[in-house]
């Protein structure tokens, strides 16, 4: 065997499927490869021309686009691609282009054909009938399903040297570095090594930690797989590490993601970060009903698809302020945006105004205000040509009072807790939905969440307080088993699906958020929360979580309607348009929910 021969076969050793092939095959296999060079933006083949077989990455990185020239997938070494054209007779469905110098195998297709027939772990690998029936599996997939193996690691006190060493032997392209408890310090990449120790003439012998990307952004294992290309999109990285209150449970890197499509949402995340004027971002916001309408039309859940929705506009968020700052100048002190209402609790539909302030740090000066308001100004108004209309209560980081620091805010959240009358509590059901979206000051936010949190769950008048506005707006229950729809005006006989649908639910959900201390924003995360922490007994957030998915998902299926029949996306629902079985159930969750909140205006809140 000789010396090509040998090194293509020890690669293809750590490449899944081919590390299941018997010891003569492989080496077989790796006789068949040709090695190609590509510089970086060079085109390696285009969509709807012959293919010329199966593409795998030795180095580099490749990015794959469709007919219509949208993003399907960032790829780097170990990834495959070409597939789809080889099993749909030979002609290329997709285009690929070198995103940076790459080192590319190609095996024949007829070698293809013949390890998909032979061998189950290829036909298994390579068919992915499953993932094209809905186009969103990386969307839905748990990022705890993702992590391909084991967390790789190495302590702080490790060299560059002991580094290297340990990705080659585990044949990874990265490392995370952690310290006590295995919490993680930072992440350290071949890239690293290569542009920070080798590039600059280091010591082999320099500590890991000096080349290290320290406190890397991060994902929980509950996250989802939009959460992880979304980010990787939009911060250009190829490794995620995955931590669980700190500490370091996995990594997951573009490998990770080679058998699943990017869904558009991705792509409009995409749009939306490369976009240069606001007039661009809008064009792509624009297309966020039909994107809800394919999100539907694939029956994902409603907790899915509002999440998606909702990337997209923290995507635009960001970008404005991105944009913003070039405009301004770098801020003059840290500074937090925030979104609540729907943003903020990652549940947006297709019907969505802005909701948001700004905390900035304690050592402003009174000049520093002015660069606050003319950065909320230009984010604001970038939200509205973007389709995030101005708020109409005014709940934005364009009027003074929600642009403060963070000395304020925190006065803000004690006087509401001590003085809670009615504009306090509807001040504090927004403000406690608050969840952070772009700056650098994120921990003064969580000191601030965590101190109010405790404060106001203690304060039983507060949380009286609270659970009387959470009864303000009720479920639309008509007499013999009937609806209250409304009475005049444009919508007369229908039924509002936000104000008497999901917002008794969301209100309930942050009475228990309080009462159990619970951190999290989102309305089903909240419920599920609460019956973790015993706020509620298992059966009554069982009927909660369920009646809550059923009206929010009814919700997002009749905006899907309203799109597909050229009108604008409402809240507002005929229950005559509905089937007997499906007025039944629906007026049943309705049912559901005022019960829960008979049990919480009697102070027994269905307690285990």
């Amino acid at each position: 065997m000789d010396a090509d021969i040998q090194a293509i076969t020890a690669f293809l050793e750590s490449v899944h499927p081919y590390d299941t092939l018997p010891r003569d095959e492989l080496a077989s296999v790796a006789g068949s490869f040709r090695r190609m060079v590509f510089r970086a933006n060079a085109l390696i083949y285009v969509y709807d021309a012959p293919i010329g077989g199966l593409y795998l990455i030795k180095q580099g990185g490749v990015e794959i686009t469709d007919g219509n020239g949208a993003l399907v997938s960032l790829l780097g070494p170990r990834n495959s691609f070409g597939e789809r054209g080889l099993m749909r007779g030979g002609i290329a469905v997709t285009q690929a282009r070198a995103t940076e110098d790459a080192i590319i195998l190609v095996l024949p297709g007829t070698t293809f054909t013949r390890l998909i027939q032979t061998y189950p772990a290829f036909e298994r690998f390579f068919n992915r009938r499953r993932g094209e029936r809905t186009g969103a599996d990386l969307a839905t997939q748990k990022v705890a399903d993702l992590i391909a193996r084991r967390p790789l690691a190495c302590g702080p006190e490790a060299t560059v040297t002991e580094a290297a060493q340990r990705m080659r032997d585990a044949h990874v392209s990265s490392l995370g570095v952690i310290g006590a408890e295995e919490r993680l310090l930072g992440i350290v990449t071949v890239r690293d090594l290569s542009n920070k120790v080798l590039a600059e003439g280091r010591d082999l012998a320099t500590p890991v930690t000096e080349v290290m990307t320290a406190d890397p952004v991060s994902l929980p294992p509950t996250a989802l797989g939009s959460d992880i290309l979304h980010i990787m999109l939009e911060r250009r990285i190829g490794h995620l590490p995955i931590t669980e209150e700190g500490r370091f449970v996995g990594m997951i890197t573009q490998t990770d993601l080679t058998r699943f499509q990017a869904v558009s949402s991705a792509v409009l995340i995409r749009d939306v970060v490369s976009s240069i004027t606001v007039e661009e971002m809008a064009a792509v916001t624009a297309r966020i009903p039909q994107l809800l309408v394919q999100l539907v039309g694939s029956h994902l859940s409603h907790e899915v698809v509002t999440r998606l929705i909702t990337d997209i506009a923290d995507a635009v968020t960001r970008r404005l302020l991105v944009m913003a700052e070039a405009e301004l100048g770098r801020p003059p002190v840290p500074y937090l945006w925030l979104a609540c209402g729907s943003q903020g609790r990652q549940e947006q539909t297709g019907v969505s105004d802005q909701d948001n302030c700004l905390i900035y740090d304690d050592s402003a000066t009174e000049d520093d205000r002015g660069y606050f308001a003319a950065l909320a100004k230009i984010v604001s108004d970038g939200l509205n040509a973007c389709g995030y209309v101005y708020c109409p209560g005014e709940m934005m980081a364009t009027t003074p009072r929600w642009c403060q620091p963070a000395r304020v805010w925190r006065d803000y959240f004690r006087g509401w807790i001590d003085t809670p009358n009615p504009e306090a509590q509807m001040l504090a059901s927004v403000m406690f939905d608050l969840r952070p979206i772009g700056g650098a000051a994120a921990g003064v936010f969580q000191a601030l969440q965590a101190e109010t949190l405790e404060v106001a769950a203690k304060n039983s008048i507060f949380v009286a307080h609270m659970i009387a506005n959470s009864l303000k707006h009720t479920p639309p229950l008509g007499l013999l088993r009937g609806f209250a729809t409304i009475r005049s005006g444009e919508h007369r006989n229908h039924i509002d699906l936000k104000h008497n649908g999901v917002v008794p639910v969301a209100d309930l959900a942050r009475v228990y958020a309080l009462q159990g201390r619970i951190p999290e924003v989102n309305t089903r995360a909240r419920l599920l929360g609460a019956e973790a922490a015993g706020v509620i007994s298992a059966s009554g957030a069982r009927d909660m979580i369920e009646a809550y998915d059923l009206i929010a998902m009814t919700r997002l299926e009749n905006q899907s309607h309203l799109i597909r029949a050229g009108r604008k996306p409402d809240n507002y629902l005929a229950p005559s348009d509905l089937s007997d079985f499906e007025r039944s159930h629906l007026r049943d969750a309705f049912v559901v929910v005022r019960t829960m909140q008979s049990a919480v205006a009697h102070n027994r809140a269905v307690v285990s």
